[in-house]
C-alpha cells in the first residue's frame, strides 16, 4: 500500500445507468452509456481514457455503451499536420475575412450549420448535475506515508509478500502514434479533370468576348517589374539578347504558386487593412477562478453561454444560468501541468474566447492534452450565425493545433468528440480530413473512409478488420487495480480482504474493463 501522490486521479465509478433521453434520435430511454465521477484527474490519464471511448461533461466522465445505445458515438480524431481546408472550408474563412475588412454580414445560401453548432452533445449536461458526488472532501485526502506505512504493519505475512508482489508503479502509457506523412494523405481528393465549358452570356451577364479579358492589377505590375528585370540583365551581359519571355516567367511564377493550395493560416493570419470595419481577438484563457482572465470575463461569458442555449437548443432560463454554466463548462477534473517539454500554455482545460470589437461572441472550450487538442464544447452569439462559428472555430483549433506541436512534438491530433453517423447532422465532422474513428471494441484507429461503408449497413460496427485482434489494454490482473479505501491506497486485492459486506467485485470488474489495465492501475477508485 502507498499514499496517493498529488498528481493521482481520484474516480467514482457509477456503472451502466438507466437510460437518458437522446438529443439526437429524441428516444427518451435510449441514450445509454457508463459513468463515473472524476474529482480530479491528470491529462495523461484523460488522454487514455478518450483514447478508449470515454468523454467528458464537466467532472462526469461517460462511455456510451456502444451496442446497445440509440446513436452510437464514435470518437473521431483529426490529423492537423496533414489538414487541408475543403472549399467549404475556405468559403467560411474568406467570409470572415471580409465580414472583418469591410463590414460585409451578407448570408450565403446553404451556409447553414449543423444545429448543434460544430460539436459535443449539449444533453450530456443533464449528467453533470444527475451524478454529482456527495462524499466529502476529506474522504478524497490520502492518508500520509506515516500513516500508511502504520497500517501496512497490521497485515499478516501473506499480505505482506502480496503487497510487494503489486507494489504501485509509475506506469508508463503506450507511446503515441507518430504522426508520420503519408504522400497519400489527401492528393486524391483534388483532381484537375474539371472542364471549362464557355457559353455565350446574356446581356449584362458574364465578360463580353469580344473584349480582351481583364487582367489582375497585380499580375500586371508583376509583368513590368519582370520587364524591367529583363532589361537590366540583358544590359549586364553587353547587349546578349535574353531567351526568356517575361510571359513565360510570368507564367511559371503563377503555376508554381497555383500548386500550392492556401493553408488554414494563410486565411487565419492575413494582415487586415488599416481602415478595417473590426477587430477580433482569440484570447486562451486557463479554466481556473484563480486566473484574473478567467474572473474578469466570467459574467459575460456566461451571459453569452445562457443567450446561445436558449436560442439554439431552447433551454428555459432556470438550465442555463452560471451554476449551470459553471458545472457544465467550467468546473474541470484534469490538473493544470507545465512540463518542460509541453506547450507554453500547458496542458489543463481552457476557454478560447473570441472578442469581436472588445466584446465576446464566441468560447471555444477546449483540452490539452499530452496528444491532442480536445474540443468539448462551443457556445456563441446567435447574432453572429452568419459567420459560421462553429466551422470557423473548429478551424481556428486545428490550427492552433500546429501551432502548439511546434513546441510539442507529440501534440499533433484535433479531436472533435464523437461521430455519430445514425444522425445524419452529425455528420459534418467527417468532413475534417484526413480524420480516424476509433475501433469500439479493439481501440485501434481507422481511416474515417474505411468505416463509412460498414456504417451504411449497421448503426454499430467494428472497425478492426483483423477478426483475430484484440483490446490489447484489457483488465489482465483485477488485484492490481488500485483503490482509495479510508484515505488509504490499497491494490484491490488487499481491499477485498478488508471489505465488510457483499462482494463489489463486478463492479470493479467492469470498471477495470472499461478504463483499462492501464488507467486501473494509476488512478485511483474511491470505495467508501
Amino acid at each position: 500500500m502507498a499514499a496517493a501522490d498529488r498528481s493521482s486521479s481520484i474516480v467514482e465509478y457509477f456503472g451502466g445507468e438507466a437510460g437518458y433521453r437522446c438529443g439526437y434520435c429524441k428516444n427518451v430511454t435510449g441514450n445509454l452509456s457508463h459513468g463515473m465521477w472524476a474529482h480530479s484527474m491528470t491529462v495523461q490519464d484523460y488522454q487514455d481514457l478518450i483514447d478508449r471511448g470515454w468523454r467528458r461533461s464537466g467532472k462526469y466522465v461517460y462511455k456510451p455503451i456502444m451496442n446497445q445505445t440509440c446513436c452510437p458515438q464514435y470518437t473521431i480524431r483529426c490529423q492537423p499536420l496533414h489538414f487541408q481546408p475543403s472549399k467549404s472550408h475556405k468559403k467560411v474563412l474568406k467570409k470572415m475575412l471580409k465580414f472583418l475588412a469591410k463590414g460585409d454580414s451578407s448570408k450565403v445560401a446553404g451556409d447553414e450549420e449543423p444545429m448543434d453548432s460544430h460539436r459535443e452533445d449539449a444533453v450530456a449536461c443533464s449528467f453533470v448535475l444527475k451524478n454529482e458526488s456527495d462524499i466529502s472532501q476529506s474522504e478524497l485526502k490520502p492518508l500520509s506515508v506515516e500513516e500508511t506505512e502504520r497500517v501496512e504493519t497490521e497485515d499478516n505475512n501473506e499480505e505482506e509478500e502480496m503487497k510487494k508482489e503489486v507494489t504501485v508503479k509509475k506506469v508508463e502509457s503506450e507511446p503515441p502514434q507518430t504522426c508520420v506523412d503519408k504522400d497519400s494523405a489527401g492528393s486524391s481528393e483534388r483532381s484537375n479533370s474539371a472542364k471549362l465549358v464557355h457559353t455565350t452570356p446574356k446581356p449584362g451577364k458574364g465578360a463580353d468576348l469580344s473584349k480582351p479579358p481583364c487582367r489582375k492589377a497585380k499580375d500586371i505590375r508583376k509583368e513590368r517589374k519582370l520587364h524591367k528585370l529583363l532589361q537590366n540583365q540583358t544590359h549586364s551581359l553587353e547587349g546578349s539578347p535574353s531567351q526568356v519571355e517575361p510571359q513565360v516567367l510570368l507564367s511559371q511564377n503563377s503555376k508554381s504558386k497555383a500548386n500550392q493550395p492556401k493553408s488554414i493560416e494563410d486565411f487565419i493570419f492575413v494582415s487586415l487593412p488599416d481602415d478595417a470595419t473590426h477587430q477580433l481577438e482569440v484570447r486562451l484563457v486557463p479554466v481556473s477562478f484563480e486566473d484574473p482572465q478567467f474572473n474578469s470575463s466570467f459574467s459575460q461569458s456566461a451571459t453569452l453561454f445562457a443567450k446561445y442555449q436558449m436560442a439554439i437548443h431552447k433551454d428555459t432560463p432556470s438550465e442555463c444560468g452560471e451554476y449551470e454554466f459553471t458545472r457544465f463548462l467550467c468546473d474541470s477534473p484534469l490538473e493544470a501541468e507545465n512540463p518542460p517539454s509541453g506547450p507554453d500554455c500547458g496542458y489543463g482545460s481552457f476557454h478560447q474566447q473570441y472578442w469581436l470589437d472588445g466584446k465576446i461572441i464566441a468560447v471555444g472550450v477546449i483540452d490539452i492534452l499530452p496528444y491532442c487538442v480536445s474540443s468539448v464544447y462551443l457556445y456563441y452569439d446567435p447574432d453572429y450565425t452568419f459567420l459560421s462559428l462553429g466551422v470557423y472555430s473548429a478551424l481556428r483549433e486545428i490550427a492552433f493545433t500546429r501551432q502548439l506541436h511546434e513546441k510539442a512534438s507529440e501534440l499533433c491530433y484535433y479531436y472533435m468528440g464523437f461521430y455519430i453517423h445514425s444522425c445524419p447532422k452529425m455528420r459534418y465532422k467527417g468532413q475534417y480530413r484526413p480524420s480516424d474513428l476509433l475501433c469500439p471494441e479493439t481501440y485501434v484507429w481507422v481511416p474515417i473512409e474505411q468505416c463509412l461503408p460498414t456504417l451504411e449497413h449497421s448503426k454499430y460496427c467494428r472497425f478492426n478488420q483483423d477478426l483475430k485482434a484484440v483490446d490489447e489494454g484489457c483488465i489482465k490482473e483485477l488485484g492490481r487495480v488500485r483503490v482509495l479505501h479510508k484515505r488509504i491506497v490499497m491494490p484491490y486485492s488487499m481491499y477485498k480482504k478488508r471489505r465488510k459486506g457483499p462482494s463489489d467485485e463486478a463492479s470493479v470488474q467492469q470498471y477495470a474493463s472499461l478504463v483499462g489495465q492501464t488507467c486501473s492501475e494509476r488512478m485511483l477508485l474511491f470505495r467508501s
